[in-house]
């Protein structure tokens, strides 16, 4: 697996996630959908020069879209251990356990995704309400993206923890349950 890095062009990733590589995946792409949203919120917060709160959520909105870029490329290197534990010999005694491990961890990625879309879309629906009206469809755009994002990422987890019962699950699912854009 060859490693990447958020400095590539968009091309270059998006060539990436089409390629026979497991790695970046859903979870990438999930973390990079809602820094994109972010992204869009903060911009037209910037843009909304006349609302009082616009500074504060500018500050908020870039804020979670640095944490969701240390995301995209974490979410990589959990799914790699799952790949290396999945590896292991079918017999050898450890195997079970590292992979337990692997995909408990691969959990914490999405879920970390799934807390930051759910703020992302609060502060998106805020700058629909409260911003500039003509902006009003970027924060929409933001509000859907946080979403999606939010109910992969929910799904993630789920699925890397499939045969526990882990109160992850239902986390990540309320999370996603809960964002409603409009």
């Amino acid at each position: 697996m060859s490693s990447f890095s958020l400095q590539e062009p968009v091309e270059q990733f998006l060539d990436r996630i089409a390629s026979a590589e497991p790695a970046p995946s859903g979870g990438s792409v999930a973390a990079v959908a809602v820094a994109m949203a972010a992204g869009l919120v903060a911009m037209a917060a910037r843009l909304a020069r006349e609302w009082p709160k616009a500074s504060e959520v500018v500050e908020r909105a870039e804020a979670l879209r640095s944490r969701l870029a240390t995301l995209v490329l974490a979410d990589a290197d959990a799914y790699t251990k799952v790949i290396e534990a999945l590896r292991l010999p079918p017999d050898s005694p450890s195997r079970a356990a590292e992979v337990a491990a692997a995909l408990s961890g691969a959990a914490d990625v999405p879920l970390a995704v799934a807390e930051a879309a759910a703020e992302v879309a609060v502060l998106a629906a805020l700058v629909a309400q409260e911003g500039n009206e003509r902006l009003r469809g970027d924060a929409f755009v933001a509000a859907e993206l946080a979403e999606a994002g939010a109910r992969g990422a929910a799904e993630l987890v789920a699925i890397n923890l499939a045969d526990r019962d882990d109160p992850r699950v239902r986390r990540a699912q309320d999370l996603a349950a809960a964002i409603r854009p409009r």
